[in-house]
């Protein structure tokens, strides 16, 4: 059980000139609170339902964080919810007023305390700006609180794609390397939609801006250094190649190359602002966070979310939802050996640039290879792979061609996706001659987020008897 109150998270943290303002933003005093991993046997095939070894976690808070794999988190929400009849906090249309701090007012259907009654909430996943004091009007402090993070370069080369005409920096900029080549020729702080542009992560976590940030100047130097300073990521993967990640590797020092000598750069090297002011931002997200993915790892990430919240690994298996056309939708790692010259440049770049995203990125990447850590690096790998070989059968079983399809190809317009930026927003279409348990199934599986809000939306608001029943009208590309 989370429990608020005052704690002081070290001598140098509380005095620094933003403090006051990030309390006030936050909802006042909070506390850190001890990690906590349920460890479990690995899973296996059993002929029959193993006997829970503890009770599943069924109050949830998702931040669903943009360009980040979220919708297919969402998927397995929205899924899981909806077998069990729960009640989902749910926005009026499709996004609780972002980019504005969310407002427990949005929530369709709530009453504040002492209201009246009403059903309580089991999950809030929907798009939001986070407010923790507002989010608490409407869920318990107890609510397992999670999110999803990713490397920030490779968030910035599909929120380019995605936003182009949403962002009045990108929209001006004729590529993404020619918009980190000079940011500040394109991107002006507070200009419509620009929040897409930099530290989107930030943004959505709903943390404040250093003040050096706030103003039109405010924007790191980008390094001289023609090989400049990467992350080294190890690329995710099963088998042999799997006993080589190492959480450790992720932060050594990186060999780079430039003058014909052999230097070392590290993360470290980047521009991440004050310090201080970071540290203390990531330290209050981990009094509320009770984990955090990592898009890069995506499988990985599943497999702790489900031990965490004591669910099977069944109620995790799902496809990628949203995933453009072109796009890495296996969730792996970048090696930056396997990058080119120009690319690496781009990717450090974008780094520097979404500076605080890069810092919030190796924060929880961190705490995500601890935590594998602590699983045990072999049981996982065996979770993985049974979690892969489930989704594969499912799609092979569910999915016409047994992948996710171009949209034109899909003629149900239940599970054509809603299509939106430069690229195609793929989706899935059903095989025909499925069994009704299997079709029901089989359409959790597939319907893409819009549209299965909807549905849960006409499940928990029926219309009112007394009005002709109309067919929900379902947001067409």
């Amino acid at each position: 059980m989370r429990l608020w109150g005052p704690r002081s998270l070290g001598v140098a943290l509380g005095v620094f000139m933003t403090i006051g303002f990030a309390l006030q933003l936050w909802g006042g005093p909070f506390q850190r609170r001890l990690p906590g991993l349920q460890l479990r046997q690995p899973w296996a095939p059993s002929p029959g339902p193993a006997a829970p070894t503890c009770p599943p976690r069924q109050r949830l808070v998702f931040l669903k964080t943009h360009k980040s794999g979220s919708s297919s988190v969402l998927s397995l929400l929205h899924r899981y919810g909806d077998q069990r009849g729960l009640r989902f906090a749910l926005p009026a249309r499709y996004q609780f007023g972002y980019p504005r701090l969310f407002q427990a007012s949005w929530v369709k259907g709530y009453h504040p305390q002492g209201g009246g009654t009403q059903p309580p909430f089991h999950i809030l996943c929907h798009h939001m700006r986070f407010n923790l004091k507002e989010v608490l009007q409407v869920m318990p402090s107890d609510s397992f609180f999670f999110s999803i993070v990713r490397d920030p370069a490779a968030l910035a080369r599909s929120a380019f794609s995605y936003y182009k005409s949403t962002s009045s920096a990108f929209r001006k900029a004729p590529s993404l390397a020619a918009f980190l080549a000079n940011p500040r020729a394109f991107y002006r702080p507070g200009a419509r939609g620009d929040h897409y542009a930099r530290n989107l992560l930030w943004f959505d976590f709903g943390l404040p801006f250093p003040p050096e940030m706030r103003t039109k100047r405010g924007y790191p130097h980008l390094p001289r250094d023609p090989n400049p300073p990467e992350l080294h990521v190890l690329p995710s993967g099963t088998g042999s190649r799997a006993h080589t990640l190492d959480p450790n590797a992720l932060f050594h020092p990186a060999p780079t190359t430039a003058d014909g000598h052999s230097q070392t750069s590290s993360p470290a090297a980047l521009d991440l602002g004050s310090s201080s002011f970071i540290q203390w931002s990531l330290a209050w997200l981990d009094s509320v966070f009770d984990l955090v993915l990592v898009a890069e790892y995506f499988d990985e990430s599943l497999v702790l979310l489900a031990d965490a919240l004591c669910w099977g690994l069944d109620d995790v298996v799902g496809f990628m939802h949203n995933a453009q056309a072109g796009s890495e939708q296996g969730g792996h790692a970048v090696s930056n050996g396997g990058l080119t010259t120009e690319d690496r440049q781009l990717t450090a770049r974008a780094r520097v640039w979404n500076n605080l995203d890069w810092a919030l990125y190796v924060h929880f990447n961190r705490s995500l290879w601890t935590r594998i850590k602590q699983y045990g690096q072999g049981r996982l790998e065996s979770a993985v792979a049974e979690l892969r070989a489930r989704r594969e059968a499912l799609a092979k079983h569910c999915l016409l061609g047994g992948e996710a399809l171009d949209p034109k190809y899909i003629t149900d317009r239940r599970f054509r996706p809603f299509q939106f930026g430069s690229g195609k927003v793929l989706g899935y279409a059903l095989r025909s001659g499925l069994s009704l348990q299997d079709q029901e199934e089989c359409e959790r599986l597939a319907t893409p987020e819009l549209q299965y809000k909807d549905k849960l939306d006409a499940k928990q608001f029926p219309p009112k008897a007394s009005l002709p029943f109309k067919t929900s009208k379902l947001l067409t590309p």
